[in-house]
């Protein structure tokens, strides 16, 4: 009899310490995933991916322990200026008909400070796959008036490098500089 007190004292404590892991998908009409690179060393050039899907799983409510995946449509590419936008799907730059995906998965997450953090994951584009370090700020959690639902918002920033990815080699950093910077802000709904 003892010994079955303590298996369901010991069964307790650990259901009681367990969380439910929370999907969170992104809401694409507040959601943007964008990139800046400059050219010539004197301007920078705006762009986005239009279709991308991400999701972010936690148990925490400080998202202090997120899994963060996400997946883009590189043919989605949009500067504002089509011709541009068909030369980046070309093999040129991204080679959009043999590479059509790019994908961050994440791998760990750090505290940078309140409500920010650093997470670690692979980046695949372009055929390579690279570890990358975001930065991300959890913006906070609220209830969407119209829908009722439990939204939460974050920011990501970071940058890499083209020539890691094999991108636009024949483009010299004169041209387009090796560092591209990504900004992406989002909703996630529960």
């Amino acid at each position: 009899m003892k010994k079955i007190s303590i298996f369901l004292a010991a069964a307790v404590v650990t259901f009681s310490s367990f969380k439910a892991i929370e999907n969170w998908k992104v809401d694409k009409g507040h959601a943007r995933l964008g990139f800046s690179i400059t050219h010539l060393g004197i301007s920078d050039i705006n762009g986005s991916f239009k279709n991308f899907d991400a999701t972010i799983k936690s148990s925490k409510p400080d998202f202090s322990d997120a899994q963060v995946e996400l997946t883009g449509d590189v043919a989605s590419i949009n500067t504002d200026i089509e011709m541009r936008d068909k030369h980046l799907q070309g093999e040129d730059f991204f080679d959009a008909a043999k590479y059509p995906t790019f994908n961050f998965v994440s791998n760990g997450i750090k505290p940078a400070g309140k409500n920010k953090y650093k997470v670690t994951g692979n980046l695949t584009l372009h055929g390579v796959t690279k570890p990358v370090t975001l930065d991300l700020l959890y913006r906070g959690t609220t209830t969407n008036p119209m829908s009722q639902a439990a939204t939460s918002g974050f920011q990501v920033t970071g940058k890499i490098k083209r020539s890691d990815f094999n991108l636009a080699t024949g483009f010299p950093t004169a041209v387009l500089s090796d560092e591209v910077t990504i900004k992406a802000d989002g909703e996630f709904v529960k």
